[in-house]
């Protein structure tokens, strides 16, 4: 992991994933705390609003954290601006392929940039582009998805990019996939859906039970029902709220055929329905018809405990891992 905690500058080469309505002050700051490195889940906020969790989450921590920033957010550039006043140390621009100002911004705040790549093509030209490290995440992740697995991306990737520490992500429940991505040459790992049910969230009890319950099978990806509406699929526990989402997407592609919208607003508004969608579940706990946005390794979260406890096991696990393998864990 060296590589990685040189870069995030923590003990361990552990990002969170970051997850609305999930990834705030308390469950960033006890991540960062115990060793990781938490990253502040921007979502929908505004600016002020970000500056106020960034502010708040300071006050909780003194080690590095991030902020993870959506590419289609109308206020990127005010973001990023935030984030460059609050001396942030690391940015990871998600969603998408970001624009050429959106990276200018990000170098000239001096913050380190992160950015996900879904395919080899993309993961090249990022690296191009100046980014300073890569995440490639899996389908079986939770929420926004690619169609590619984890191990395949691994594969394809991790030997064809050396030049930035790539992160992987998506199905990491256990430290002994920790500890096979590192021998692939991985800095490090992301993990989300894990630490959902840290002690330290603040998701709904209900929500937690959920989680707590459900089998790796229960988290579904939702499904495109207009080619015309480049939806990005959404891996979540099936409930009510996964059939409202199809009904969403035929009202929107309805506002396409009126010329209501255009492109960049029918997307917005589907992401402004998951951001409501996903506060009904995290927040209210209504767990029928709020997104209960979840990867597939849901199924290895069995209870609720401490972020501490949640790190130290998947280190030991990858310790053990290694070991058992005849290599050194530093």
């Amino acid at each position: 992991m060296a590589r990685g905690c040189a870069f995030l500058g923590t003990r361990y080469a552990i990002m969170a994933g970051a997850m609305t309505w999930v990834s705030e002050r308390n469950l960033v700051s006890a991540i960062s705390n115990a060793g990781g490195f938490g990253m502040i889940a921007c979502g929908a906020m505004d600016p002020a609003r970000l500056r106020e969790e960034i502010v708040a989450t300071r006050a909780l921590t003194s080690k590095p954290f991030g902020v993870n920033l959506i590419t289609m957010h109308p206020a990127l550039l005010e973001l990023i601006q935030v984030c460059a006043e609050e001396k942030v140390g690391h940015i990871a621009l998600a969603g998408g392929i970001p624009s050429g100002p959106a990276i200018e911004a990000v170098k000239a705040a001096g913050a380190k940039l992160i950015c996900f790549a879904p395919a080899l093509a993309f993961a090249k030209k990022l690296v191009r582009s100046g980014v300073d490290a890569l995440v490639i995440e899996g389908t079986e992740a939770g929420g926004h998805i690619g169609p590619v697995s984890t191990t395949v991306l691994a594969q394809e990737i991790l030997p064809n990019i050396t030049d930035v520490p790539v992160f992987i992500a998506g199905g990491i429940g256990h430290g002994e996939a920790i500890a096979a991505f590192l021998e692939m040459g991985a800095a490090g790992v992301q993990l989300g859906t894990r630490f959902v049910c840290a002690t330290e969230s603040v998701a709904h009890p209900k929500f937690k039970q959920a989680f707590i319950r459900a089998a790796a099978r229960d988290a579904v990806a939702s499904v495109q029902i207009d080619p015309r509406l480049p939806v990005i699929p959404v891996r979540a526990l099936k409930n009510n709220g996964t059939e409202a989402f199809t009904a969403k997407q035929r009202e929107v592609a309805g506002l396409l055929d009126a010329g209501t919208v255009d492109m960049n607003a029918a997307q917005l508004q589907i992401e402004h329905y998951w951001a409501g969608a996903l506060r009904r579940a995290v927040v209210d706990g209504d767990i029928e018809n709020g997104s209960m946005m979840a990867g597939q390794s849901v199924g290895m979260v069995k209870r609720e405990e401490p972020v501490q406890a949640i790190i130290d096991e998947l280190v030991s696990e990858a310790a053990a891992a290694l070991t058992r393998r005849g290599v050194q864990a530093a």
